[in-house]
C-alpha cells in the first residue's frame, strides 16, 4: 500500500498536530483533510497525482485521530465545527502558510469550508465534496424525512450514554459497518481498513466523535474560546473563494437526490461535478476526479 512521505509534528492552537507531508516543499500548499470516520489514507492516491504537479501535499490528522494529541488533559475535547476550523487556522499559521488549496470532505470538509468563508484571504481554491458543510445548527431542532433520518441512526446513538459505550468498546466494528453502507460500491479489503482504523485508537477519539454529534444538535455546550466563530457560523456565511464541489452519486450518508441544493452558498466562482459509482468516501474511491478538481487551482 502506498503512503506519503514523511511524518511530522507541529504545536497548533490545543493540540500537536501529526501530518504527513511529500512533494514540492516550495510548491503551491495542498491541506487534504479527512473525515469521520477515516484518516489520512483517505489522500494516499490522491496524492500520488500531485507528486509531480509543483505541490506541497500536506495532510493532517484531525483532532481525536491518530497520533494528534491534545497538548493538556485539561482542554475540552470538542468536536464542534469552529474547533476543526480553528485547526486548520492554526495549522496554517503554525506552518507560516499564508495561502492554500484546501480540500475535504465530511468534518474535514466542513473545516476547510469554515476557513474559506470566514478567512477567505488564506484560501487559492476550495475543493469540497458535498457543497456546502457549514452546520446551521439551529435548523437540526427540525426533523427530516424518515428515510434521511434512518441514516442518521449513529448520530442518535451517539446521543445516549448506551451509544457513548458502544463506540468505545466496538469502535472497529461500528467504523467498518458505516464504510459498507456510506460507500456501497466501493469493495475495499481489510488491509485497507485496518490501515485506517488504527488511528480510532487515539484516546480522544470517543470523547471528540461523541461531542461533535452531541453538540450539532444542542445536546452539549461547546468549548467557550470557540463561541465567536461559532456565531459568525450561525449566520451561515457566503464562501467568496473559487469552489468546486463533488457529489458522489451511490453516497451513503447524504442521498445523491439531497446534493446541489446549496450553490446560493458560493459567491466566489462555483462548479459542481457529478462522480458516478462512488460514495462517501469520494478521494479514496476516485483519488483521480479528487486530484484533478485539486490540480484546476493549481494551473
Amino acid at each position: 500500500m502506498y503512503k506519503m512521505g514523511t511524518l511530522k509534528y507541529i504545536i497548533a492552537g490545543d493540540l500537536c498536530i501529526a501530518y504527513e507531508e511529500s512533494g514540492n516543499v516550495d510548491g503551491t500548499a495542498v491541506i487534504l483533510l479527512h473525515g469521520f470516520p477515516y484518516d489520512v489514507r483517505t489522500y494516499d492516491e490522491v496524492s500520488k497525482y500531485l507528486l509531480n504537479k509543483n505541490c506541497r501535499v500536506i495532510v493532517p490528522y484531525l483532532r481525536g485521530y491518530g497520533p494528534t494529541r491534545f497538548l493538556s488533559g485539561d482542554t475540552m475535547r470538542s468536536g464542534q465545527q469552529a474547533a476543526l476550523g480553528s485547526d486548520l487556522l492554526a495549522f496554517m499559521d503554525a506552518l507560516f502558510i499564508q495561502k492554500a488549496i484546501v480540500g475535504g470532505y465530511d468534518w474535514g470538509g466542513r473545516a476547510c469550508c469554515i476557513v474559506a468563508a470566514l478567512y477567505p484571504e488564506r484560501i487559492i481554491g476550495l475543493v469540497s465534496m458535498a457543497g456546502y458543510n457549514i452546520q446551521n445548527i439551529p435548523g437540526y431542532s427540525q426533523p427530516e424525512s424518515p428515510e434521511i433520518e434512518m441514516l442518521n441512526w449513529y448520530q442518535f446513538y451517539f446521543h445516549s450514554k448506551r451509544g457513548r459505550r458502544g463506540l468505545a468498546k466496538y469502535r472497529k466494528e461500528l467504523c467498518k459497518l458505516l464504510w459498507r453502507n456510506w460507500s456501497p460500491t466501493w469493495k475495499f479489503d481489510d488491509e485497507t481498513y485496518e490501515a485506517s482504523a488504527v488511528s480510532f485508537n487515539n484516546p480522544d477519539f470517543v470523547d471528540v466523535v461523541v461531542h461533535s454529534y452531541r453538540h450539532r444538535y444542542g445536546l452539549a455546550t461547546g468549548d467557550p474560546k470557540f463561541e465567536p466563530m461559532e456565531q459568525a457560523l450561525q449566520k451561515q456565511p457566503a464562501i467568496k473563494v473559487p469552489a468546486i464541489v463533488l457529489d458522489a452519486e451511490d453516497d451513503g450518508v447524504e442521498p445523491f437526490s439531497g446534493t446541489g441544493k446549496d450553490a446560493d452558498f458560493f459567491e466566489g466562482g462555483y462548479t459542481r461535478k457529478i462522480v458516478k459509482g462512488v460514495g462517501h468516501n469520494l478521494p479514496q474511491e476516485s483519488p483521480g476526479e479528487f486530484a484533478d478538481a485539486i490540480l484546476t487551482f493549481v494551473r
